[in-house]
């Protein structure tokens, strides 16, 4: 298992304002190729856990690394690992990010994956400075970059594509649901599925402005939409020298609104004619437009027809690489994806075969976001008071990876992207690696903000994951359960009663002039608690009535503050106040108040002070992370405050819109 959060080691030397700091460089195995390359200094034009996962190769080679930031992310956990690092205006700054690769002198550079990974422009200013750039030619972004050539360049290579529509046809011609998704970009941006030619305008404007919105091009492409369907994706590797090879597939079914949320390989479902002839099509169609480097060919397979067409290709790193590392094996060993990609772009040739290149067990992982699964999935921000990563789990035949980059004390804001880290799993087979998973996740605990950890091990718990039945479709038609809250109601208060007695939680130790040292509970036996906590303890009566906890093996961790309670319990965080007989969460309703259910920007204001709106009429829009969300009037009445105005940031809970009953503004 790798820890990522270690500071590096050696001397820091500081240089003046803060701009640029360095590490004591040591003598580097320069890694170099026939054709005369070097890489001995590496910078990743990325952030967060891809740039630390990058930095963890590049230093077990011996290759200096340089880190890029912003001034907000000045003391991010991936520039205090890194040999060098250079502040930038932005990780979008091409320019900028070029400039920083020519000042500290480095030979490559890993983009990682989002920001500036699938930029062709960023490609050729890279190769204008005469550095090497760690992925594919800028011709090869422009040629699979877009789904539109992509599709063109699958046909050509004879590899299947999914039944498409001319997006100006007449759409009463088209047979429906079709799937209107922007050309350009990924990540599931600028998809919509429509039903019927009545929806269809709709759909394709939404599309269309999505795509402009988060790619700059509202081209668009209609296609045949797959309502039950397994989102397959194949890894492959090219080298400058012809060679292409497979690394295997991965399933990616697990998905919401076609963003993807646990990843496994190899894939659970698929035959073995089916891999054979999708990994076959992936090899194809990456050696007929000359890829190098590593990439991803992602295939949809029909549940109905157990056909498989084309979807896109990623010209970069993906983020559920991990799983494909525990899992290949070359010649027997097994695989570091990010050193193949360095010693592909130093001309080196891949010095495999096909036949070399083997599967062992099964892997999944899990992505953590900053995001309330269960109210809504929206983006949250704050300050994570104590971070615990599922490492001391103890799986027997399996192991746990944890790649991320969130320590205790971190902030998280609304700037980037809220994927806070991946926690994956390999078992010898998948039910071990499925149940390893489950544990790491019981011992992952994020307090003092709202993650998707307990969505992520209820949905792993579940008997569709469990036996594979889950296809890119089902969370959008199926709603996970919210945890037990119970159970974690119970741990509270035994958190609560700890000075009372006897308690089932074991602190790790008391601190002096700071906050209290997390707790840990484990429920081995039977625990007796007060039947009614709340009002024993608010009036700090002697405890009777007691009843025993029916749960056993359970475990969480939290803080006590006073009566207030929050607690991490199989990874969902929970705040209870027991000192208010009506607290259950913080959460009020009913009162017409309508704050902002997370940091972000206000798109609009479509009402005034003294307005009438009738209940559910949208009063205002707002945005986050590319999420809009439309806030709405919880009943019909009178606007009798505005709190913000159009382009403002407001932060979590700020006070936006008030709405009071009709009546009750005709008796004021």
């Amino acid at each position: 298992m790798s820890d990522l959060s270690q500071t590096p080691e050696g001397p820091v030397t500081p240089t003046p304002a803060g701009r640029h700091h360095e590490r004591a460089p040591q003598p580097p195995e320069v890694m170099t190729s026939g054709r005369g390359r070097e890489i001995k200094t590496l910078l990743v034009a990325n952030r967060g856990e891809i740039a630390l996962r990058v930095f963890r190769t590049a230093e077990a080679l011996g290759i200096r690394t340089v880190a890029i930031h912003t001034a907000i992310d000045a003391d991010a956990p991936h520039v205090r690992e890194a040999d060098v690092a250079v502040e930038v205006p932005g990780y979008l700054d091409v320019d900028a990010v070029v400039a920083a690769a020519v000042e500290a002198g480095a030979d490559a550079v890993h983009p990682g994956y989002g920001f500036l990974s699938e930029r062709s422009v960023f490609a050729r200013a890279l190769e204008a400075a005469g550095i090497t750039l760690v992925g594919p030619s800028a011709d090869v972004m422009d040629a699979m970059g877009r789904k539109d050539a992509a599709r063109e360049i699958a046909v050509a290579a004879g590899v299947p594509v999914i039944p498409a529509y001319d997006i100006d046809a007449d759409p009463t011609t088209f047979a429906y649901p079709v799937l209107v998704k922007a050309a350009a970009g990924g990540g599931g941006k600028g998809m919509r599925v429509v039903r019927s030619a009545d929806g269809f305008a709709e759909g394709r404007a939404a599309a269309a402005r999505e795509g402009l919105n988060s790619f700059g091009d509202d081209t668009l492409l209609v296609e045949k939409y797959v309502e039950s369907g397994r989102h397959i994706e194949v890894q492959v590797m090219g080298d400058s020298h012809g060679n292409v090879r497979h690394l295997f597939e991965r399933d990616c079914s697990t998905q919401r609104r076609h963003q993807k949320v646990l990843e496994e390989a190899p894939a659970p479902t698929i035959s073995a004619d089916q891999r054979a002839a999708i990994t076959a099509s992936a090899v194809a169609l990456a050696a007929n437009v000359g890829y190098t480097n590593a990439g991803t060919v992602e295939f949809l397979l029909d549940n109905a027809t157990g056909e498989f067409y084309f979807l896109e290709m990623n010209t970069r790193l993906q983020v559920e690489h991990p799983v494909t590392e525990e899992v290949v094996r070359i010649r027997g060993e097994r695989t570091d994806l990010v050193a193949l990609q360095l010693a592909v772009a130093a001309g080196q040739p891949l010095d495999f075969a096909q036949t070399d290149v083997t599967l062992e067990g099964h892997a999944i992982e899990a992505r953590v976001y900053a995001e309330d699964s269960f109210g809504g999935f929206l983006p949250q921000a704050g300050r994570a008071t104590h971070v615990a990563w599922g490492h001391w789990i103890d799986a027997s035949a399996a192991h746990v990876r944890i790649d991320h980059a969130l320590h205790s004390g971190q902030e998280v804001s609304t700037y980037f992207d809220p994927m806070l880290g991946k926690v994956i799993t390999w078992g010898p087979d998948r039910e071990s690696a499925r149940a390893a998973l489950l544990d790491a996740l019981d011992g992952t605990a994020i307090l003092g903000l709202t993650t998707n950890t307990g969505f992520l091990r209820t949905l792993a718990a579940t008997d569709e994951f469990r036996d594979a039945r889950i296809d890119t479709a089902w969370l959008d038609r199926n709603q996970v359960p919210e945890p037990d809250r119970a159970t974690a109601r119970t741990l509270a208060a035994a958190l609560t009663l700890r000075d009372a007695g006897d308690s089932p939680f074991h602190g790790d130790g008391w601190r002096i002039g700071g906050e209290r040292a997390p707790v840990r509970v484990h429920l081995d036996e039977w625990v007796e608690v007060p039947r009614d906590v709340t009002t024993q303890l608010a009036a700090r009566q002697s405890f009777r009535g007691l009843t025993k906890v029916h749960h056993r093996d359970e475990h969480a961790i939290g803080f006590a503050r006073r009566h207030e309670v929050e607690i991490v319990h199989r990874g969902q965080r929970h705040v209870f106040n027991f000192a208010d007989p009506f607290a259950d969460t913080a959460a009020a309703v009913g009162d017409g108040t309508l704050t902002a259910p997370m940091p972000g920007t206000v798109l609009a204001v479509k009402v005034a002070v003294g307005d009438t709106v009738a209940a559910e009429e949208t009063l205002g829009m707002m945005e986050a992370m590319k999420m809009e969300l439309s806030l709405k009037a919880p009943f019909a009445g009178t606007v009798t405050e505005v709190g913000a105005s159009v382009g403002d940031l407001v932060p979590l809970g700020a006070l936006l819109f008030t709405v009071t009953p009709i009546q009750e503004s005709a008796d004021a």
